[in-house]
């Protein structure tokens, strides 16, 4: 029975309430192979992409940042929230099949992994249990001789199939084949306990402890900011700062909250600007791109509420209000 975080398993089917159509899947690819696909890219906090990969590693974005058809890094908290590509609106059964997760979404992208292509390891370290984010894979076209090597254990998940790996932990994908290219659906998503009820009954023990964080259903009216905006408020330096290992902490700086195109709420500290969303329909609110994991919420005295979760335990920071002057 798995007990901890450190203790479950590397990797787990998991099985949805509805079914994956494998061969519908693989028909719809021709709708979108015509051009070749841009390549892999890393991605950092702020929106900004990163190196490109150095192997024959493309991709197809399904839901990006902002909805941008080029962009093929995963993309984390930044200026926009995710929003689906114009290639989605190609793949009818599987855009059908990504409404009915029962989670919010992030990014979704064809990543086709070439012939005789092999990854450097690596970890993914945002994508943790604890933080309440996770990453999923469809196979889609694949062979024996395409791999993916996590946490030292060797899988070849067949087309048709929906995955959960830990891709916090070291890995990497690996091609041998001559003529095949593998191309796999992945899924970037926070974990919620609808979510969690397609994992393995093995797992049921430890989505129960403390050391998972179980995110919210986005409420199906957002709420609206209640004070007048800009707001202008200070915030520690680690809040924004998504390798920070103290949130709370830091000195604090100027921050400041808008409305942006499309009446997105914004963030903007340290010369960055995140979108924000409600996570909550008690006026709780979250980077896009991020979990529950760090929130922000306003109070009656005019003031901020700062919350940072590790798994479920909570810590908090009061910000009062900034006094205006007259």
């Amino acid at each position: 029975m798995t007990t901890s975080t450190t203790a479950a398993a590397e990797a787990a089917q998991l099985t949805p309430a509805f079914d994956l159509d494998a061969s519908r899947l693989a028909d719809e690819l021709t709708a979108v192979t015509a051009h070749t696909w841009n390549v892999q890219r890393t991605h950092t906090y702020g929106g900004q992409a990163g190196q490109a990969a150095q192997i024959d590693w493309r991709v197809l974005p399904l839901r990006s940042l902002g909805g941008d058809p080029d962009r093929t890094d995963p993309g984390g908290p930044g200026p926009q929230p995710f929003a689906p590509t114009r290639w989605l609106d190609k793949l009818p059964c599987l855009a059908r099949f990504l409404q009915q997760i029962p989670a919010p979404l992030n990014a979704v992208r064809l990543m086709a992994l070439g012939p005789g292509a092999v990854s450097e390891a690596h970890c993914d370290p945002k994508y943790r249990l604890g933080r309440g984010l996770t990453r999923l894979h469809i196979p889609v076209v694949t062979t024996p001789d395409a791999v993916l090597v996590l946490d030292g254990v060797e899988h070849c998940w067949q087309p048709g199939t929906l995955w959960y790996g830990d891709f916090s932990r070291e890995h990497l994908v690996r091609n041998t084949s001559h003529t095949v290219t593998r191309i796999h659906v992945v899924i970037d998503t926070l974990l919620t306990a609808d979510l969690a009820s397609w994992f393995p009954d093995s797992w049921r023990e430890l989505f129960a402890r403390g050391e998972v964080l179980l995110n919210r259903p986005a409420p199906a009216s957002p709420p609206a900011w209640p004070t007048a905006l800009p707001y202008d408020t200070l915030l520690p330096s680690g809040f924004a700062d998504f390798d920070a290992p103290a949130p709370l902490d830091g000195p604090l700086l100027p921050a400041r909250l808008d409305r942006a195109a499309g009446d997105i709420l914004t963030l903007t500290v340290a010369g960055r600007s995140f979108a924000l969303v409600p996570a909550s329909d008690d006026g709780e609110w979250r980077f896009s791109g991020w979990s529950e994991q760090r929130t922000l919420q306003p109070q009656g005295d005019g003031g901020l509420l700062l919350r940072v979760r590790r798994g479920r335990a909570l810590a908090d920071r009061h910000i009062p209000a900034e006094p205006r002057t007259l």
